[in-house]
């Protein structure tokens, strides 16, 4: 298994692996790329940004998006944000997603980065458990306000 980062070939299994649950089944639309592309492209340009795919054999088998986050809170303190952590299905459990895990960590660490956060559904219980067991404290509780009519 190789984690690599991700080029615009890989945006329809990245959409696929985000769509391989039950939540995220309900949310994206992998029948139709031309949003996904537009934020591919976007995310590829960016400096602060980096997109990575999990391959193994030559399939995409896990992904995730590591963000580099400079503020001035906290002395001017660097935080990198992890989004999108998706392992596909039939590899669960098989210590795929802490590599990707370990992997964003150690960029972040490289990056500069004082803190590696992230948010996950309130209802992805045994995603949860999986973040403390890697370390992750569940230290805040998020919100969001929804632009687009949700």
């Amino acid at each position: 298994m190789i984690i690599r980062r991700a080029v615009v070939g890989d945006v329809a299994a990245i959409v696929g692996l985000l769509a391989d649950d039950e939540l995220g089944a309900q949310r994206e639309t992998p029948g139709d790329l031309g949003r996904y592309l537009e934020a591919f492209a976007v995310i590829d340009a960016s400096p602060h940004e980096t997109l990575v795919v999990a391959e193994s054999d030559g399939v995409v088998v896990g992904t995730l998006q590591l963000t580099v986050l400079p503020g001035l809170s906290q002395r001017g303190m660097v935080r990198a944000q992890v989004e999108g952590v998706r392992v596909a299905s039939g590899q669960r459990g098989g210590g795929l997603g802490e590599a990707l895990l370990s992997w964003a960590v150690a960029e972040a660490r490289d990056r500069g980065c004082a803190v590696v956060q992230l948010m996950s559904d309130a209802r992805r219980e045994d995603a949860h458990r999986f973040y403390a067991r890697l370390g992750f404290v569940g230290s805040h509780q998020g919100f969001k306000l929804w632009l687009d009519g949700r």
